[in-house]
């Protein structure tokens, strides 16, 4: 396994769940799990907000719905495991995205028709007034979507890694050689070792292992911002707030008394913005005045990897014994139960 983000460690985590021998790489296994306040050298899984936003994804065919649906499903069951490493990690259910327009809103209400099984349903004007004070054509409120601390989620994740005895390597992958029926893994340290199965899980690496086996796979990045807000007016206490709300692609996740997160990836490139307040006052003028108001207490980015001209994410078996599972773009957390799984099932056919 290379690459130890949510996917990676996730992917890891599950096949070693299955019987199998895992070594999983990344330079970053040697670094804490953390934001401490301001970085902008994140991993995208500890630059995200870990959004779970599986049911109000407007389509409902194809791989990318099942991936959601599937993921959705398995939540619960990984949490519950996981929860035996990390105890404050839990599922944060309910999920409010605000209509932008009338058009938003008739989409929003056609999905809500569609999928009352799944805990979707339409929110008004005058439902929402104490939550989001500048909505003006309602909202659509998921029950099950809502949100993983992506951090306590890498921490657990890891320990559960180290208790079933696999193989953490804190080193680069800088080439990979197929040797009749495995793959040998050349590492930065000038070791190497021999594979059955590799997976790829390398976000904006990728390309630098795939291209000299012929395989490109071409990622752009975007890059993703988010700020740790302390409000100076405003809600206090949360009361009536979901644990993730949507505005014009805005993430709002409170997560204490007068404290909230704020985050959107939506920067192409790899630089951010000179001033992060930009991202507060960016709501096209719907911002309450409390958020307006609110102290910046912390700032972070990370990138994220989005493919160039192939939908995301990439789930592909290259070559015999290859595997490409990346390019998550913003759904790198919602996914990593349904990509595990279908690994672990492509796997057992390499």
């Amino acid at each position: 396994m290379i690459g130890a983000g949510a996917i990676g460690l996730g992917t890891a985590w599950h096949l070693a769940q299955q019987g199998h021998a895992v070594s999983v790489y990344d330079p970053r296994l040697n670094q804490s799990v953390d934001r401490k306040g301001s970085a902008n050298d994140l991993s995208g899984t500890s630059a995200s907000l870990g959004v779970l936003m599986g049911h109000v994804f407007r389509r409902s065919s194809g791989r990318g719905w099942r991936l959601r649906r599937r993921s959705m499903e398995l939540w619960p069951q990984w949490i519950e495991t996981l929860q035996a490493h990390q105890p404050d990690l839990k599922l944060h259910p309910g999920l409010l995205q605000i209509a932008e327009d009338e058009r938003a809103a008739e989409r929003m209400e056609s999905l809500a028709a569609q999928r009352v099984d799944l805990g979707l349903q339409m929110v008004t004007n005058a439902n929402l007034a104490a939550v989001w004070p500048t909505a003006s054509h309602g909202g659509l409120h998921s029950r099950h979507d809502g949100r993983v601390d992506p951090l306590l989620l890498q921490l657990a994740l890891r320990q559960a890694l180290t208790g079933q005895s696999v193989e953490l390597n804190a080193t680069a992958v800088i080439r990979l050689e197929r040797n009749d029926n495995h793959w040998c893994v050349h590492r930065a340290d000038g070791d190497s070792s021999d594979h059955n199965l590799v997976v790829l899980s390398t976000a904006l690496n990728t390309d630098a292992l795939l291209e000299p086996l012929g395989q490109a796979r071409a990622m752009t990045p975007v890059l993703g911002q988010a700020l740790s807000l302390e409000l100076t007016t405003g809600p206090t206490t949360w009361s009536n707030w979901p644990s993730v709300l949507v505005d014009q692609g805005f993430n709002l996740i409170p997560t204490a008394p007068g404290q909230l997160l704020l985050g959107a990836t939506v920067e192409p490139g790899d630089r951010a913005s000179e001033d992060p307040l930009t991202l507060m006052r960016n709501l096209n003028e719907r911002a309450p005045e409390w958020l307006r108001s609110a102290t910046v207490v912390g700032h972070w980015s990370g990138l994220r990897a989005r493919p160039v001209d192939r939908p995301a994410p990439l789930l592909e078996e290259l070559e015999p014994g290859l595997i490409l599972a990346s390019g998550h773009y913003r759904n790198g957390v919602l996914l990593t139960p349904g990509t595990a799984e279908w690994v672990a099932a492509a796997a057992e056919q390499a």
